[in-house]
């Protein structure tokens, strides 16, 4: 049983937050604290396994907080943010400091229901994080991110696209995928498991580090060298052949592997409607998502690839992938983008 301690200035949020992780027999509650400095004092106390973090909280801010605990006694972290922009914008800070999963407060939007949830989700997602893993991100925020280049001929095309998916540690590893794509790359679709109204800041936020133009999907969008679209938060993105076309659909339905967007939906529709065109990366993430929609893929001629463990925060999604032998490739983060680009050029040659 994994020891939670919650961390948020008010004694509601705090109530719902503990009932509902205590519905479940894996997680134990061990205590609450209601700001940064009495959760120093209680980590000592208490010595949880994991926290939940309230990033707008009086005497310190979450960030702060966050950043002095990753760097002197780090712990998985799932961050209960606000759906408003600034929280949205506050949880991809949160996300590179090494906080684990995002969930959305108690509010007008979200049930408690559907709250608890998520946050059982993302707790158990937390709790399969090696605590020396949690520091990848920051690794990752330093490596070369300088686009690569190759021949605007190869890349200059309506019928090739990339198709991304990931989940627990995905934000930081698309990041450092989509920062080294030229700005002319074949259009990329991309699956992120994150609430919605964090898919929106998450695209932002991409658009800013990526040569290529990257952006929330809209229904019907289509497909185009230089532009990579996120899915949006709890809704399915597919993709569809429209005469020469791709587009992609924004649906509802049901979740699939406890998500929406889901991985496997996603890919399972490239499979059947780009086949050999396209090429499939499934990043860091647990659970299963996007295993058996990369071995559709793998199965209808597109070149597959796989994040590596070592540098995976969860190597779930990628391990199940490899099981099905659904994976052409397994690399690590570092060496994604020059085996992406390297498979469209050999498949024009």
């Amino acid at each position: 049983m994994k020891k939670v301690l919650v961390v948020d200035d008010s004694a509601l949020v705090r109530k719902v937050l503990g009932e509902e992780i205590s519905k479940f027999a894996d997680f134990s509650v061990v205590g609450s604290a209601i700001d940064p400095y009495d959760a120093r004092e209680k980590i000592f106390q208490l010595h949880p396994d994991i926290l939940t973090l309230d990033l707008e909280m009086p005497r310190m801010d979450g960030l702060s907080f966050l950043a002095k605990l990753m760097k002197h006694h780090p712990l998985p972290v799932v961050v209960v943010s606000s759906q408003a922009p600034e929280g949205s914008k506050s949880a991809m800070t949160a996300l590179e400091l090494g906080a684990v999963e995002i969930v959305p407060k108690p509010g007008s939007q979200f049930t408690v229901p559907d709250v608890g949830q998520k946050l059982i989700y993302a707790l158990r997602a937390a709790a399969s994080v090696p605590v020396e893993k949690l520091k990848i991100s920051q690794l990752i925020a330093g490596n070369d991110k300088k686009p690569l280049k190759i021949s605007s001929r190869v890349l200059k095309t309506t019928h090739k696209l990339i198709a991304i998916g990931a989940s627990t540690g995905g934000t930081q590893a698309i990041e450092a995928v989509m920062s080294r794509m030229p700005v002319d790359a074949p259009g990329v679709v991309i699956v992120q498991h994150m609430p919605a109204s964090f898919t929106g800041t998450f695209a932002k936020r991409l658009d800013k580090v990526s040569p290529m133009q990257v952006r929330e999907a809209k229904d019907r969008d289509d497909i185009t060298p230089g532009v990579a679209l996120v899915a949006p938060g709890d809704k399915h993105m597919v993709l569809i052949k429209n005469g020469a076309r791709y587009q992609v659909r924004i649906k509802n339905g049901p979740r699939v592997h406890f998500q929406r967007p889901s991985v496997d939906v996603l890919f399972q529709s490239v499979a059947i409607n780009s086949g050999e065109n396209a090429v499939g990366v499934l990043l860091t993430g647990m659970g299963a998502d996007g295993a058996k929609g990369m071995l559709e893929m793998h199965n209808n001629g597109a070149h597959t690839i796989v994040q590596d463990e070592a540098s995976c925060i969860v190597f779930g999604m990628p391990k199940e992938a490899i099981n099905l032998g659904g994976v052409k490739e397994i690399l690590p983060l570092d060496r994604m983008t020059e085996a992406i680009l390297k498979s469209i050029q050999a498949s024009r040659n």
